[in-house]
């Protein structure tokens, strides 16, 4: 019985390995359609430089790992 091995991947075709997981997942911006602060319940804004999505409202951004808003309180970083 022959073992079926799968084909190398085209590098061209692979995306970058840019997390610890190896897969890098884009933010979609039309999340923000619906989420909002969970601290003052204002709009967001994202930052696509620092993949984060901020709150002017309560002075707070919201970290986006791997495609994914993260928005607990804790892990917020205080704007100044």
């Amino acid at each position: 019985m022959t073992e079926r091995v799968a084909p190398e991947p085209d590098p061209a075709e692979t995306p970058p390995r840019d997390t610890p997981s190896g897969s890098m997942q884009a933010f979609d911006p039309r999340m923000l359609e619906s989420l909002v602060c969970p601290v003052s319940n204002a709009i967001l804004t994202y930052d696509a430089a620092a993949q984060e999505l901020i709150s002017k409202a309560a002075h707070l951004a919201f970290p986006i790992r791997n495609g994914i808003p993260v928005m607990l309180l804790g892990e917020a970083r205080a704007l100044e």
